[in-house]
């Protein structure tokens, strides 16, 4: 879990270092690089990232793992929705980023975590099995 949460943090940060600063999509709290936006990188992404992983339905079928990820993308998208309202209860601005934009682009980064997470567990058990 250590490494899948190193990973969403080095991951996510990338990600909005591309389409925060550099294209101004969108942004946390205010258009300025401050320390307040650390919070939402390591305190609010990477556990809904171990909840995520912690309950997918590995041993399932495909058809469960799809819906699995579909209910996940629904309620961030609506969990950001929630983050545009004005203050107090909205911390997150748009500049050219939409609902629409998330929507497509939060499976494709559920997916690469996902198959980072998996990796991670396949080197752990190769690891493991040498050492027998």
């Amino acid at each position: 879990m250590v490494h899948s949460w190193i990973f969403t943090i080095a991951f996510h940060l990338i990600f909005d270092l591309i389409i925060e600063f550099k294209y101004w999509g969108y942004w946390y709290f205010n258009k300025k690089v401050d320390w307040i936006d650390i919070l939402p990188h390591t305190v609010l992404i990477p556990p809904v990232i171990m909840m995520f992983l912690n309950w997918y339905p590995f041993k399932s079928k495909m058809i469960k793992q799809v819906l699995y990820i579909i209910f996940w993308v629904i309620g961030i998208v609506i969990y950001e929705a929630i983050a545009l309202l004005p203050e107090p209860w909205g911390y997150f601005h748009y500049g050219w980023w939409n609902l629409g934009h998330s929507a497509i682009i939060d499976p494709i980064l559920l997916l690469i975590v996902l198959g980072y997470y998996k990796w991670i567990c396949k080197l752990e058990n190769k690891l493991l099995a040498s050492k027998k």
